[in-house]
């Protein structure tokens, strides 16, 4: 109806509706918005009540904490197996953590975590002072500083790897991958596309090779086959081999998936660069593999994730990742039967871990995007 207060066409905006802003108006567009949605609403929010408060009565309320083997467990509860024994997870917690790590020793494994933390929040995080170029040059000597820690020397107890294990053991073999597998993946995809016939061959044939075999013979190949192609009492560290490899199948995926970024840069962006006198690798540095970087984050951090949970294969080649831990657990008289309770931990675990890596993922999108 016209307001003769207001002359024709100068009326002030109307505040929407009640009914679609805020909490009221978000569930009337995504939830209730149409009979078919409403219908799915109402049955997955049924669903969810007959799941959600029994797991949460199983994990959590009546779940027990404090016993002494799986008989004192399940002997506080109203049934056997009626809830989660915690209290065996508990119990192996640090075995879990620090596999059989010296426990007077463990301080210098807290101490890499605590740099390991402090290296990637000043990297990827703009929270810590300091430039990003101090940062790079601070996680380079990272690996050396965490591998003297660890494995000791110079003024340190030494630690044989065979002790390496549990979490430990997970974080140094994806941490070694990731960091290791990008910088050769960028060199990789760059020579598939370089002019050189011996160079681009040499990289195809590399690629190919690591992406067309499975890492669990990779990984068979490290730890029993290598050793016949040494020369005699030649000794090589099983977890050596097994970076190594790791860092290789990682980097011939992470190749592809730079290759891919690069293919979808404009020839334009090249012309440009070569138009103000840049040469290739300043070309390249400057512009063309930033575009191309950001373009292939998703692949790139996709690559990530599955490396990352691909460190649980070890457990094939005898080295005692947390399954690895959980399943030798499992064989003491006093907790058999607590299966579980040590996959549900193991997966939380690597859920924190990947879901972590895919939200800074997305952050990184959006912050770039704009």
């Amino acid at each position: 109806m016209y307001d003769k207060h207001y002359p024709p066409g100068q009326h002030p905006d109307l505040p929407p509706p009640t009914l679609s802003k805020g909490v009221v108006g978000w569930f009337r567009t995504n939830l209730f918005s149409n009979i078919g949605d409403t219908l799915l609403t109402v049955f997955f929010i049924w669903f969810l009540y007959q799941i959600i408060p029994p797991l949460f009565e199983w994990l959590f309320i009546d779940s027990v904490w404090n016993a002494k083997s799986r008989a004192d467990c399940w002997s506080k509860m109203a049934r056997p197996e009626d809830a989660a024994c915690w209290a065996f997870i508990k119990d192996r917690f640090g075995l879990f953590i620090y596999g059989f790590y010296p426990f007077e020793e463990r301080w210098r494994v807290n101490l890499s975590f605590v740099l390991l933390v402090i290296v990637l929040v000043g990297v990827l995080g703009n929270i810590l002072p300091g430039k990003k170029e101090k940062w790079l040059i601070s996680a380079c000597f990272f690996p050396i500083l965490s591998a003297w820690l660890l494995i000791g020397g110079m003024g340190l107890a030494p630690v044989e790897t065979d002790q390496f294990g549990g979490i430990m053991l997970t974080l140094i073999i994806g941490v070694a991958g990731i960091v290791g597998s990008l910088p050769i993946g960028i060199a990789l995809a760059l020579g598939r596309r370089s002019k050189m016939p011996i160079l681009r061959s040499i990289c195809v044939v590399f690629i190919e090779f690591f992406r067309g075999i499975p890492l669990i013979a990779l990984l068979f190949v490290a730890s029993t086959m290598l050793n016949y192609f040494l020369p005699p009492g030649t000794t090589f560290d099983l977890l050596l081999r097994v970076l190594i490899i790791v860092i290789l199948f990682s980097s011939a995926y992470i190749a592809e998936v730079v290759r891919g970024g690069l293919q979808g840069i404009p020839v334009g962006q090249y012309e440009a660069a070569s138009s103000i006198g840049l040469n290739y690798w300043k070309a390249h540095r400057l512009v063309i593999l930033p575009q191309a970087l950001q373009i292939s984050i998703p692949g790139i951090v996709n690559t990530f994730i599955g490396l990352f949970k691909d460190t649980t294969l070890v457990i094939i080649i005898g080295l005692m990742d947390p399954l690895g831990i959980g399943r030798a657990s499992l064989a003491d008289p006093d907790w058999v039967g607590l299966a579980r309770e040590v996959y549900i931990f193991v997966g939380v675990f690597f859920f924190i871990c990947c879901f972590s890596m895919s939200r800074y993922s997305l952050s990184l999108e959006k912050k770039l995007g704009k």
